[in-house]
């Protein structure tokens, strides 16, 4: 079965305060033990905020490393999941079952694409 990477992206400069409620983390848990059961999920992280990382750039046969923050993006990956399942479309409907668990007052996207085998 093809796998799938849905990148979380976030306004981390809109992200409540404090990051996800107890109710959340409880209704997310609840899903990744689902889908791990299902056999659907094989790997997920957050990940840390941009004030943490490091950009490296390369252009015109130069390298560059820029340390975060990153002002100027207004959105950035701050998860991923790994999906195996049947089809594109499969996928998408766990995505949306993610999505589904947050409160009204996040904005998140998620961008779902097959990996390339091989």
């Amino acid at each position: 079965m093809p796998r799938y990477l849905s990148l979380i992206r976030i306004d981390e400069n809109n992200a409540p305060e404090g990051g996800p409620s107890p109710e959340l983390m409880q209704r997310m848990g609840e899903l990744i033990e689902e889908m791990t059961k299902n056999g659907v999920l094989l790997d997920t992280a957050g990940l840390t905020p941009t004030a943490q990382g490091s950009r490296v750039h390369y252009e015109g046969g130069r390298l560059s490393v820029t340390d975060g923050p990153f002002t100027e993006t207004k959105e950035v990956i701050g998860g991923y999941a790994i999906l195996q399942a049947k089809d594109k479309a499969e996928a998408i409907e766990w995505t949306k079952r993610f999505l589904k668990v947050h409160e009204p007052h996040w904005t998140v996207t998620c961008e779902v694409r097959e990996i390339e085998e091989g």
